[in-house]
């Protein structure tokens, strides 16, 4: 007998959605085993939700900024309350192992206290006028009704990068998570409104990008759109919200470098290349799925992180003992297949690993080795294309400047690492590599929430999320001039004399 379906959160009630179909969530790690059923949801539901969001607007608004934190303080204590049931169900939805799930409910905390401080901090600027007895100051207004378009690899981190600073500058949202992940965006939801937020600020429509993200996107009272997801798509969301001047704020996808100098400490870069490359099945944004190494350290390195490589435990997330979980789908495991063949058949170096893994206790998931090719080429298409997916890539570099070069050579610029004791050969690199995110001696992941978190070229539109950064994308910039001279004062043509 199936479960009672998941119902979408409309006006501070769940309701079921208006066709009546459903979708499946199970386990990527168990296919066997159905975590939910959540609604379909299609345009009549995004409808109902934005209507809802836009009559919570007129008061969420002109609540104090302090109040509206006080209620994201709640939401990060209830969050810590249940860590580790939250961690769990992401586990068993996403299939990235246990200790990272917990890592990704602790972002979302994180971010809830960060945010619950920035209440008291929405800082404007005020300056002196160039005229006498005249005030200059500007301050942060809300947009709006603010549809929110997440992904499934941080099922909950990244709905809340977007939700709480929404929320704290005075904003009303919608949200529609990834059909794939919905379980662990619908406790966050729930969580967070249960500390205390009024009827509508908060709405939940899950379903499919087609059949509700799209609608979300071009429902003329939604004034703010913020997707994280594929290039391709992210670039349909950007081309809906033109012709309206509709904010859009756009995370999309990285083919991210680790650089190696012939000096770095050789078992610490290997370390980075095996969390960068492998951490969450390489199903990150941010993963190293390119290693540069100096000739001097090539075939060294290569060694050393084959060895890592094929001795790291694949299986389900919930076992202690794994480290590598499973795909998130069939489409992302038959993708990975696909770009092993394309190394193949382009001539790099197939290491270790490079099948799918489908045999007994690994048949009902969407398991796969983790591979290294080396002897790639930059031009290679497994060296320049996402593939999110375990694979890594090592490709050899005479020096600093090749290395940066190739680098810099792909049509991505999200994140980039160095590993070298020469702290000139540090800030060169870390001037000229032209990523949002760099790291020294650490891999091109890990990024923390009070800092900016985005990238350049094809990666984004110019935005970021995380720290105060964010507020910048969820508010407007008002400037405002107190003249209380009792005259007419023309600025730049009046002019003062002491």
């Amino acid at each position: 007998m199936d479960p009672e379906p998941y119902k979408n959160f409309i006006n501070g009630e769940w309701v079921e959605g208006r066709s009546g179909d459903v979708l499946e969530d199970r386990n990527p790690a168990d296919t066997r085993e159905l975590i939910g059923i959540f609604q379909r949801s299609g345009a009549r539901d995004v409808e109902d939700a934005v209507a809802a969001a836009e009559c919570a607007y007129r008061s969420w608004r002109l609540t104090p900024a302090p109040r509206r934190a006080e209620i994201l303080f709640r939401a990060a204590r209830m969050l810590q309350d249940r860590k580790e049931e939250l961690a769990r169900d992401m586990t068993r939805e996403m299939g990235k192992v246990l200790l990272e799930s917990r890592g990704d409910v602790q972002e979302a905390i994180d971010m809830a206290y960060y945010m619950a401080g920035e209440g008291r901090r929405l800082y404007g600027q005020t300056t002196p006028s160039e005229l006498p007895n005249k005030f200059a100051m500007s301050v942060r207004m809300p947009v709006g009704v603010c549809g929110l378009i997440t992904p499934w690899n941080f099922p909950m981190a990244i709905p809340s990068w977007k939700i709480l600073p929404a929320l704290v500058c005075g904003n009303t949202v919608v949200i529609k998570p990834a059909e794939d992940t919905p379980l662990s965006c619908y406790h966050f939801v729930k969580i967070v409104s249960e500390a205390g937020l009024p009827r509508g600020v908060l709405n939940l429509v899950a379903g499919t990008g087609p059949d509700a993200g799209e609608p979300l996107v071009t429902h003329p009272a939604v004034r703010l759109v913020s997707f994280t997801g594929s290039t391709e798509v992210g670039r349909r969301v950007a081309e809906l919200c033109a012709p309206v001047f509709k904010h859009s704020n756009l995370e999309m996808g990285g083919k991210n470098v680790l650089m190696v100098m012939e000096d770095a400490d050789l078992e610490l870069a290997v370390d980075g290349a095996v969390w960068g490359g492998f951490g969450t099945t390489g199903q990150r944004c941010t993963a190293a799925s390119r290693v540069i190494v100096q000739k001097k350290l090539y075939k060294e390195f290569v060694e050393m992180l084959v060895e890592r490589a094929e001795a790291l435990k694949v299986g389900n997330g919930l076992d202690p003992n794994v480290q590598v979980g499973p795909l998130i789908n069939r489409d992302q495991l038959n993708r990975v297949q696909q770009y092993v063949q394309i190394g193949i058949n382009e001539g790099a170096r197939l290491m270790c690993g490079g099948h799918a893994i489908d045999h007994g206790q690994y048949a009902c998931g969407f398991f796969h080795e983790a591979t290294v090719f080396s002897e790639v080429s930059p031009k290679m298409r497994i060296a320049r294309e996402e593939i999110f997916g375990p694979v890594v890539s090592v490709i050899p570099c005479d020096d600093l400047e090749s290395a940066i070069e190739i680098g810099n050579g792909v049509r991505y610029g999200l994140s980039a690492a160095i590993y070298t004791r020469d702290v000139n050969k540090a800030f060169t690199a870390m001037r000229d590599m032209y990523t949002g995110i760099f790291y020294v001696n650490a891999s091109t992941i890990g990024a923390e929430i009070h800092l900016p978190f985005g990238g350049t070229k094809d990666t984004g539109n110019g935005h970021r999320e995380a720290g105060t950064a964010a507020l910048d994308v969820f508010s407007e910039w008002k400037s405002i001039y107190v003249d209380y001279s009792g005259r007419l004062q023309r600025a730049q043509i009046d002019t003062f004399s002491p």
